[in-house]
């Protein structure tokens, strides 16, 4: 094995079978030795489920490279790429039933979209329109951007809790009962809240998965630095059942997550999942990724592209010239329309400021939003 074929950094563990792998880094389907339990899962999925896994991350970075050009030129205050987590998260996410719950962070567009958020209220959010961006209640309990990071871990365990005491799990009800699933970074999982999570999470046998998507940069901090070990081995500190998953690979995320949701839903209490991924892009458009890593390193991790690996798997089951041609085409279009509806974007509403402080119509809230417009108004009427 020569350097540049070596695995990089992250991707590796103690253990001997490694994370969880079905794909090769070429497409191949070679399911390696910590894969087999999770065969079942792979056999079963169509090819229609594999072709929708291909098409939610052709759409997605086509998005999140159009909401990067619509940052640099001033119509966002700031966006954080997902290019190369596309993986991890659309297999996780398409691994949830309906009923679940979803608390991301700040970088699961992919995520969101697939549980029906509209994109466009993600670039709301990110234009300063908006204080959540969206219902979660509307759009498939999946909850709004956390920006504090970390406090997503505790705000999904006090969810999970309640599941707990209102007997929304473990009754054997596949069709009721109900899960939690919280996306987190490798930064994120050096802080207090998460740790504390995962304190209450074990404490009361939560329906939840820690969903760690490492992608070997805390900003500018490597993994390496917070951890001298995998951090999949901190849940089982918590007495939390953890898996290691290779996340650059769609189909050993989407049967990881799978299994964890389903044993988690049937009250067997929380999971962990690190999914080891890279970050291809900026932290953020604000962070300049050419002053803390080499072009060696990048180079690596782009020679494990998970759309690139996924196009030459689809193309071993039969796909035709045809698929990829109008998935190109659809992530296009997906990008324009994105491009089209954040430039008509007028100014913001003062009155955002007072939607969903309560989820129900509250009086106080009416007057002092009625309060407000009559104070607007004021100036209006002195002015002619």
């Amino acid at each position: 094995m020569t350097s540049t074929d070596a695995p990089p950094p992250g991707l590796h563990d103690a253990d001997a079978n490694g994370p969880v792998q079905v794909l090769n880094a070429d497409g191949t389907f070679a399911p390696n030795a910590a894969a087999e339990p999770y065969l079942d899962l792979i056999e079963g999925l169509t090819d229609a489920d594999c072709e929708q896994f291909y098409r939610d991350m052709v759409v997605v970075r086509a998005f999140d490279r159009q909401a990067t050009n619509l940052q640099r030129q001033g119509q966002l205050a700031l966006w954080p790429p997902s290019l190369g987590q596309e993986a991890a998260q659309v297999g996780s996410a398409r691994a949830a039933r309906t009923q679940d719950h979803i608390f991301p962070s700040y970088r699961e567009h992919v995520v969101c979209t697939i549980r029906g958020v509209d994109p466009l209220d993600i670039i709301r959010l990110m234009r300063g329109l908006t204080h959540g961006g969206w219902d979660p209640a509307a759009h498939g309990n999946t909850h709004i951007y956390t920006l504090v990071l970390g406090s997503q871990t505790l705000h999904a365990t006090g969810l999970a809790m309640g599941l707990v005491f209102d007997r929304a799990c473990g009754t054997g009800d596949p069709d009721r009962d109900q899960a939690v699933m919280v996306y987190y970074g490798d930064g994120a999982s050096s802080q207090g809240d998460v740790h504390e999570a995962m304190v209450f999470a074990a404490s009361y046998q939560t329906p939840e998965v820690f969903f760690l998507q490492n992608n070997q940069w805390a900003i500018s901090v490597p993994v390496a630095t917070q951890a001298r070990v995998p951090l999949a081995r901190r849940g089982p500190g918590y007495g939390i059942d953890s898996v290691r998953v290779d996340g650059n690979d769609v189909l050993a995320s989407y049967a990881v997550t799978r299994r964890a949701l389903d044993q988690a839903r049937s009250g067997a209490g929380p999971r962990a999942i690190e999914a080891v991924t890279y970050r291809m892009g900026a932290h953020t458009t604000s962070d300049d990724p050419t002053k803390y890593r080499t072009s060696d390193e990048e180079a690596s991790w782009a020679r494990r592209d998970p759309i690139a690996r996924m196009r030459a798997y689809l193309r071993t089951r039969g796909a035709s010239d045809a698929f990829f041609d109008e998935v190109d085409a659809t992530a296009s279009a997906a990008a324009d329309d994105v491009r089209e509806r954040t430039t008509a974007l007028g100014p913001i509403s003062t009155d955002v400021m007072f939607d969903h402080v309560y989820s129900e119509p509250h009086p106080l809230i009416e007057r002092e939003k009625q309060w407000l417009a009559d104070y607007e108004a004021s100036f209006e009427e002195g002015a002619r």
